[in-house]
C-alpha cells in the first residue's frame, strides 16, 4: 500500500507530504489546480522523464518520496534479488531527487539505477493514466491484456515458443550465412587450405613469441651490455690495479697483522673476510654471464626472421600466438565442414525442420491456452461492462492465427465490441467513444486486480466522457475494487467523490510573487461543501448540501452490500 508520498519543489508544489489510506482515495479539485502533477510525481519517483520546467522557480532541485507498507515475499524477494537491504518492518521507500541533467535514486536509503527503481514499482504499483484507455485501439494491448489475465500456466508456454523460437532463429540464420554456390565454396575452401597451411607450417607454441623478443632485446643491447659488465667486472675485480678485488685482499693482509691483538678485530676481519668472498662469487657469476653474451650473428638472424614470421600471422590471424592457434582450428573445422557442404547443409535443412516443428507445437500449446483464457476473461468483462452501464453489449476476444510466427506465437489477438442490439461485434476503435473505451479500460483493470497481487491501483480521470447514471455505475465498480486493492483516484465527478474512504482536495493559492499548489485531506463536512461544489453549487446552499448528502448515503449503501 502506498502509505505517503512526499513532495518538494516540484512546479506549483513547495513542500507537499500526503498520508493515504487503504480503500478508496478520491482526490479532487478546481481545474488548473494541479491534480494530475500530484499523480505525475508518483510516476517520476518510479522513474518517469524529468524535464527542466518542472523544476519549481528559484529552486535547484526537486525530491519526491513514495512509503509503501507492508511489503509481501514478493516484495522483499525482489528486494534481495537487488541486493538491497528490507526494512524490518516491511516497508519500501523510494525516492529520487532530480536536478537539470542529473536523478539520484534511492530504495532504503541506498542508491540505485532507475532499471531497479521500475523493477520494485512493478510489483507494487499501477498507474492509469488520462489517455491510457487510448491504447486499446492499438492490437498489441489486446495481446498484453490477454497474456496477463492468463497467469502461470501462459508463462511456461510462452517461454517454451520463445525458446523454441529463438533456437528455429539461429538455424535460420546459419542457414542464410553458410549458403554458397560452387564459385564462392571454392574460393572459400582455397582461402583456408592456405590459412591453415601457413599456420600449420609455422608450428606455433603458445609463449614462444614473448621469448624470442626477450632473447631479441639482449642482442640488440649486446654491445652496450657487454661493455657495462666489462667495466664492472674491472672494478670489483682483482686482474686490475685500483680494483676493488685488489684492496680488500690488502685491506685483509693489514687486519690480519693485528687481528690476534684483539677479539673484537677478529670479529672485523670476518665480517670483511666475507665481504671478500662475496665480491669474489660476485665476479664469478659476472664472467659467466659475459661468456654467455657472446653474440653469434647466425643467430641474432635466426631470431629476427622468426619474430617477423610470427608478427606477421598476428597480424592476419589474431593479436596474440594463442589466437592464431584458435584461427587455425577454426579454419581446419571449416575445412572439415565444407568437404562434405551438401551434407552439412541437409543436416541444417533437417535441424530447421525438426525446429520448426517443435515451434509449431509450442505454439498450438500457447495458443490453446489463450483461447480457453479468452473466453473465461470475455465472460468475466462482459459481466464488468454491464455493471458499468453498457445496457446491451457483446464483447469478444477473437484469437485467430496470424500470417506469420514471432517469439510470442502465432496468435493474432484483437477485442471486439457491439453495444448496439442487433449489430455484429466490430473492432474496438470502430464502435467504442472516448467515454466507452474508458470504461472497457477500468473493466479490464477490474478484472485483473482480481487475479493480481498489485496493492495499489492509481486511476487519473478514469471518468473522462461519462456522467449520470454511468458515472454511479463506474464508482461502484471504483469501489468494489477498493474493497481488495488500494485504489487513488483522480475525480471531477461528485458520483466518484461520493464514494470515497478518504476524501482529498488539492488547492492552489497565489500570492504577490508565487502560486502553491496543497493537498489537504477532508473531514465529512468539508468533503459535503466540496461534493456540492462539484454538482455545480456557485455557494454552500442547503439545497447544494443535501444533495451532497444524499450522494453520500447512495454511496454508503453500496458499500454495505459489499460488507
Amino acid at each position: 500500500m502506498l502509505q505517503s508520498l512526499h513532495v518538494k519543489n516540484l512546479a506549483l508544489m513547495e513542500e507537499t507530504e500526503v498520508e493515504f489510506g487503504r480503500g478508496l482515495n478520491i482526490l479532487t479539485g478546481e481545474t488548473g489546480a494541479g491534480k494530475s502533477l500530484l499523480i505525475g510525481s508518483v510516476t517520476l519517483a518510479l522513474g518517469g522523464k524529468f524535464e527542466k520546467d518542472m523544476l519549481r522557480r528559484g529552486a535547484e532541485s526537486a525530491l519526491v518520496e513514495l512509503v509503501f507498507s507492508n511489503g509481501d515475499e514478493r516484495v522483499q524477494g525482489k528486494l534481495l534479488q537487488l541486493e538491497l537491504e528490507p526494512e524490518e518492518d516491511g516497508s519500501v521507500i523510494i525516492s529520487r531527487k532530480m536536478q537539470v541533467g542529473k536523478s539520484v535514486y534511492k530504495i532504503n536509503g541506498e542508491t540505485v539505477t532507475a532499471r531497479q527503481v521500475k523493477e520494485l514499482a512493478e510489483l507494487l504499483i499501477d498507474i492509469h493514466g488520462q489517455h491510457e484507455h487510448q491504447s486499446l485501439l492499438n492490437k498489441k494491448k489486446h495481446m498484453e491484456i490477454l497474456d496477463a489475465y492468463c497467469g502461470e500456466e501462459f508463462l511456461e508456454a510462452a517461454g517454451a515458443v520463445e525458446a523454441a523460437y529463438k533456437e528455429c532463429r539461429e538455424i535460420r540464420r546459419a542457414l542464410e550465412e553458410e549458403a554458397m554456390d560452387e564459385d564462392t565454396k571454392n574460393r572459400e575452401q582455397a582461402l583456408a587450405e592456405f590459412e591453415l597451411q601457413e599456420i600449420e607450417e609455422a608450428k606455433l607454441t603458445p609463449g614462444e613469441d614473448e621469448e624470442l623478443e626477450k632473447r631479441y632485446r639482449l642482442m640488440v643491447n649486446g654491445k652496450r651490455i657487454i661493455e657495462n659488465l666489462t667495466e664492472s667486472y674491472q672494478y670489483t675485480g682483482s686482474d686490475f690495479e685500483g680494483g676493488a678485488g685488489i684492496s680488500l685482499s690488502r685491506a685483509l693482509r693489514a687486519l690480519g697483522g693485528v687481528s690476534s691483538l684483539d677479539e673484537r678485530l677478529e670479529a672485523l676481519q670476518g665480517q670483511l673476510s666475507e665481504i671478500d668472498s662475496l665480491l669474489a662469487d660476485y665476479n664469478r657469476d659476472l664472467a659467466e654471464y659475459m661468456a654467455d653474451m657472446e653474440f653469434d650473428s647466425g643467430d641474432f638472424a635466426a631470431v629476427e626472421e622468426r619474430l617477423n614470421q610470427l608478427n606477421r600471422l598476428k597480424d592476419k590471424y589474431g593479436q596474440t600466438l594463442e589466437a592464431v592457434i584458435a584461427y587455425g582450428k577454426e579454419r581446419a573445422r571449416f575445412l572439415e565442414k565444407i568437404s562434405d557442404y551438401d551434407v552439412y547443409m541437409q543436416q541444417l535443412e533437417e535441424k530447421l525442420s525438426v525446429s520448426r516443428e517443435k515451434l509449431e507445437a509450442a505454439c498450438e500449446v500457447l495458443s490453446g491456452i489463450r483461447r480457453k483464457n479468452a473466453e473465461a476473461l470475455t465472460k468475466q468483462l462482459k459481466e464488468a461492462l454491464v455493471h458499468l452501464n453498457f445496457l446491451t453489449v457483446e464483447f469478444e476476444i477473437a484469437v485467430r492465427r496470424a500470417s506469420g510466427i514471432t517469439a510470442k506465437g502465432w496468435d493474432d489477438v484483437e477485442f471486439l465490441i457491439s453495444t448496439n442490439p442487433g449489430e455484429a461485434c466490430r473492432p474496438l476503435g470502430q464502435v467504442a467513444s472516448g467515454g466507452e473505451l474508458s470504461r472497457v479500460m477500468l473493466a479490464i483493470k477490474t478484472v485483473l486486480a482480481g487475479r493480481d497481487s498489485i496493492d495499489t491501483l492509481i486511476f487519473d480521470e478514469i471518468d473522462t466522457g461519462i456522467s449520470g447514471r454511468t458515472a454511479w455505475r463506474v464508482s461502484e465498480q471504483l469501489d468494489t475494487v477498493a474493497h481488495a486493492h488500494q485504489v487513488l483516484c483522480i475525480t471531477h465527478l461528485p458520483q466518484i467523490a461520493a464514494m470515497a474512504d478518504r476524501h482529498f482536495v488539492i488547492e492552489k493559492s497565489s500570492s504577490s510573487d508565487s502560486t502553491i499548489t496543497d493537498i489537504r485531506v477532508l473531514g465529512e463536512e468539508e468533503s459535503l461543501g466540496e461534493l456540492a461544489r462539484l454538482l455545480g453549487s456557485d455557494s454552500l446552499t442547503e439545497a447544494a448540501l443535501s444533495n451532497a448528502r444524499e450522494m453520500r448515503v447512495q454511496a454508503g449503501a453500496h458499500k454495505e452490500k459489499l460488507l
